[in-house]
């Protein structure tokens, strides 16, 4: 049985957000602000129409796009809300998350040896499946530009055989995000170097400060684009697991080919809830967003009161955290911390390498959750 792994996943690191929470299993007294996923649960119009479509007898396949009112509903919401249009026949893929979105449109566009821009700090997905597409990850250290990319840093970024850039905003882990007129910017240089934007806005419904703006809305871009979105965290509904993605009907054929071979489809009942989402979900967003919002006010003034700096997130859920202060390492911060007061966070070190002095906290918790982890905090760091 020799050599029976293969080479690339021998060599591929596990992520460090699961590594490092295989810890946290079985103990006791435990507040995560670890894992990115929503406290809130699925809004029950969306549970009751997914019960109610296993009761009416839709436990078939569907269709390997994914049913036909669900790209249908994405279609019509995305033009009525951006005015984006996509044809739901042939420019709109249903996936299992926005994370399958995101395998598929890299093993579709990437021949051997094409390079991938990657931002980071950026989700710790991005580089291992660039690497399993067959593809070389090429990381753009944001840290000196407020964790934004540059025009500059993407053009000094760009080499010979650079194919595509992945754009994801708001962040994760920073929850930083963008203007129009600074997307605007980015996308003339994306342009100029012919380079294909996976754009990654899973938790674009959950931006803050400022309208968000799709990449595909800009002039121009939306032929260069694959548009990556989904219903996990908006909708609180990560376990239904439904995404999907948006781009020219080459692209799409594309990813389809490998998605039959692979998923085959979506769930139908994840699918019949994710069309109850669109249709009168959007009173249970903005609810969760302002809970969210209220939720950063506090964490941010806790954390300014602590000693421990951090840049105001724009949107999504998280706060990057700089711990240089303290003179430990991220990793060695985030055990000791759990050791000491059981509180689990993220080491920074997990969304790149040189983000060793920072860690992830999500405040997708309770207020009491919060107070109670910030105040662990506080004694900790004392």
């Amino acid at each position: 049985m020799k050599d029976i792994i293969s080479k690339k996943v021998q060599d591929m690191q596990p992520s460090g957000i699961r590594q490092f929470f295989d810890l946290v299993l079985g103990m006791k007294e435990v507040i995560s602000l670890g894992v990115g996923e929503p406290d809130f649960v699925t809004p029950w119009q969306i549970r009751e129409a997914g019960i109610f479509s296993l009761e009416e007898g839709f436990t078939s396949y569907t269709s390997n796009k994914g049913l036909y009112k669900l790209r249908l509903s994405i279609s019509r919401y995305l033009k009525n809300r951006y005015g984006l249009e996509y044809c739901p026949d042939e420019e709109i893929l249903i996936t299992v998350g926005a994370s399958e979105g995101l395998d598929l449109a890299l093993r579709a566009i990437i021949n051997p040896g094409d390079k991938i821009l990657i931002p980071t700090p950026g989700y710790v997905s991005y580089g291992p499946l660039t690497e399993l597409a067959g593809g070389i990850p090429i990381y753009i250290n944001t840290r000196d530009s407020g964790f934004k990319l540059t025009p500059k840093l993407i053009a000094e970024g760009v080499e010979k055989k650079t194919k595509a850039i992945i754009l994801n905003y708001p962040n994760n882990p920073t929850g930083v995000s963008y203007t129009k007129k600074e997307l605007e910017e980015l996308k003339k240089v994306i342009l100029k170097h012919k380079l294909l934007c996976i754009s990654d806005e899973i938790y674009g419904d959950l931006t803050y400060d400022f309208e968000h703006t799709p990449f595909p809305t800009l002039s121009g871009a939306k032929e260069h684009t694959i548009y990556l979105n989904g219903f996990s965290k908006a909708y609180a509904m990560t376990g239904w697991r439904v995404g999907f993605a948006c781009a020219t009907k080459e692209i799409i054929a594309a990813m389809t080919k490998i998605h039959q071979y692979t998923i085959m489809c979506v769930p139908i009942t994840s699918q019949m809830a994710a069309c109850e989402a669109l249709v009168s979900g959007r009173k249970s967003v903005e609810e969760m967003k302002r809970e969210y919002k209220r939720r950063r006010e506090f964490v941010l003034e806790r954390l300014n009161a602590i000693g421990l700096e951090c840049r105001k997130p724009q949107g999504a859920f998280y706060a990057f955290v700089s711990v240089k202060n303290t003179k430990l390492k991220s990793l060695e911060f985030a055990k000791e911390l759990l050791k000491e007061q059981k509180v689990a966070v993220v080491p920074g070190v997990a969304f790149g390498s040189e983000f060793n002095d920072y860690i992830r906290i999500s405040y997708a918790s309770s207020m009491e959750n919060l107070k109670e982890a910030l105040s662990r905090i506080e004694i900790f760091i004392k």
